[in-house]
C-alpha cells in the first residue's frame, strides 16, 4: 500500500466485463450501475452517482428527442462528435476534451446525435442526483485539453460550495467533484480529498476499444488495486483531510476520471 493512500481504504473493484453490456447495432453500451434493462441491486448508486454509461454511438444515428428532469447529466467526450440540441435552445456540436452538463431541474428536452456519415463516438455518459430539487434547467459547456490533464489531476466538475477553490470546473448542486487525468506509464498523481470527514471516491479508466486490451494497455493501481480499460473501483473509509495516490502502471498512457463524494446517497 503506497504511503499516500491510506491502509484503512476499502477499495472493490468493478470490472469492464461484469457491467451491463447493450449491443443495439446503433448503440454499443456498457454500464456501471442499473440502467435501462440492466439491474443489479449491487450497483444501483454510488454517493450521488446514479449512472456512468460509456457509449459508442454509430454514424448517422443517436438519442432522439426525450425528457429529463431532477438530474445533473453530463457527456464527456472521449472521440468523434457528439451533437446536443434542447428545449433550452442549445444546439452545439461536441468534440473530444469537451464536456457538457445539463442541470434537467424542473425538466428539459434533449436529443444527442452523431451526424459524422462514417466514424462513431465514444462518449461517457454520467448522472448524478441533484442535493436540491426544482433547480431551474441549466446548460454549460467546457473544454478540458489533453495537455491539461496530461500528467495531472484536472478539476472537471465541483459542489457549488467549494466551486472557488477550483477555478474553471463547472459547478453542480450536489458534494460530488470529478477529476480527468491522462497519466503516461509509470507517473504518479496524488488526489487530496476535497472535503473533512468521510468520503466516498469512485474511479473509472476510459477504454481505449470495444473490450478490455486481453494483455498490456492502460492500467491504473490504486492502493493495491489494479485497475484497466473499462474498470471501475469503489473507495470506501476516505476521509479528509488525505490523501489517495493513483498510479499508472500498463504500457499506454491511462485516462481515467476519480469522483469524490459526500458518504450519503442524494
Amino acid at each position: 500500500m503506497s504511503t499516500v493512500t491510506p491502509a484503512s481504504l476499502k477499495i472493490t473493484k468493478r470490472p469492464w466485463s461484469q457491467r451491463g453490456h447493450a449491443d443495439h447495432g446503433w448503440l454499443y453500451t456498457y454500464h456501471t450501475f442499473s440502467f435501462a434493462s440492466y439491474y443489479d441491486p449491487r450497483h444501483e448508486s454510488w454517493g450521488p452517482l446514479r449512472v456512468i454509461n460509456e457509449d459508442r454511438v454509430e454514424a448517422g444515428t443517436g438519442f432522439g428527442t426525450h425528457s429529463h428532469a431532477e438530474f445533473l447529466i453530463f457527456s464527456y467526450i472521449v472521440s468523434g462528435t457528439l451533437e446536443h440540441k434542447d428545449s433550452m435552445g442549445n444546439l452545439e456540436n461536441l468534440q473530444r476534451g469537451e464536456v457538457q452538463f445539463t442541470s434537467a431541474g424542473t425538466g428539459i428536452r434533449h436529443s444527442e446525435y452523431n451526424r459524422n456519415r462514417d466514424s462513431e463516438v465514444h462518449f461517457l455518459q454520467i448522472w448524478a442526483k441533484p442535493n436540491k430539487r426544482g433547480l431551474k434547467p441549466h446548460y454549460e459547456t467546457k473544454k478540458f485539453s489533453d495537455e491539461e490533464k496530461k500528467d495531472k489531476l484536472v478539476r472537471i466538475m465541483e459542489y457549488t460550495d467549494r466551486l472557488p477553490k477550483s477555478a474553471g470546473a463547472i459547478g453542480l448542486q450536489a458534494d460530488l467533484s470529478m477529476d480527468a487525468s491522462i497519466l503516461t506509464p509509470g507517473k504518479k498523481v496524488v488526489h487530496e480529498i476535497v472535503a473533512e470527514g468521510p468520503r466516498k471516491l469512485f474511479a473509472h479508466v476510459v477504454m481505449g476499444g470495444r473490450a478490455q486490451p486481453q494483455t498490456g494497455g492502460a492500467q491504473i493501481k490504486i492502493g493495491e488495486t489494479i485497475l484497466g480499460e473499462g474498470d471501475g473501483a469503489y473507495i470506501d473509509g476516505a476521509k479528509g483531510p488525505g490523501k489517495i495516490e493513483i498510479e499508472s502502471v500498463g504500457d499506454k498512457d491511462a485516462e481515467f476520471l476519480l469522483f469524490d463524494m459526500g458518504p450519503e446517497d442524494a
